[in-house]
């Protein structure tokens, strides 16, 4: 199907990349301007990295968005300013520790900070395993572990019984574990 003006949001949701290329062609100066005004104080591997965030958003809630094409440039500018604006006080956050004389204290904070790197690290691998998911697995590990809903509420949502969601999460689990445990040893 080809990709257009008029079906791209359709396509998006059902997680088709063709749609997701569409939109980085078609949004990315826009989405582009508006971190570059908000990170101008920053380089541009702060844009850069802004810009990444805002792509991976729109792809993970494609099924959040409702509304047409103009609706749709209002949606992205403004998962565009809150990644821009969250990206620029931790940055002034990192500058302002980077300015302040080295104490103890700093030095544990900067042992909070790798170990929220990793942690970050971490959830970004896990996200990606998750990706690797089929579409309902996926949905369903999203709408569990992320949007925090209970087993019930998420059967409620997909139509299928909690019996089913709760294998699905039990195999799930074991698809992740053996994911992650393979690409450790790869590493």
């Amino acid at each position: 199907m080809e990709k257009s003006t008029t079906n791209f949001i359709v396509r998006l949701k059902k997680q088709k990349e063709d749609a997701l290329e569409f939109i980085i062609d078609t949004y990315m100066p826009f989405v582009k301007a508006i971190a570059i005004k908000i990170l101008s104080q920053h380089n541009m591997c702060a844009v850069d990295e802004c810009v990444n965030d805002v792509f991976l958003s729109v792809w993970q809630n494609a099924h959040q968005f409702k509304g047409d094409e103009a609706d749709f440039k209002k949606w992205i500018g403004m998962i565009t300013k809150y990644k821009a604006i969250d990206l620029y006080r931790q940055l002034d956050k990192q500058h302002e520790r980077e300015k302040n004389p080295v104490a103890l204290e700093t030095v544990a904070q900067n042992e909070d900070i790798q170990a929220q790197i990793l942690k970050t690290e971490e959830k970004n691998e896990l996200l990606f395993a998750i990706s690797k998911l089929d579409k309902l697995d996926r949905e369903i590990f999203m709408m569990k572990y992320y949007l925090e809903l209970s087993n019930s509420e998420v059967a409620d949502a997909l139509g299928i019984t909690k019996a089913a969601v709760d294998n699905r999460l039990y195999r799930g689990k074991k698809k992740l574990a053996a994911n992650i445990q393979l690409k450790e040893r790869f590493v």
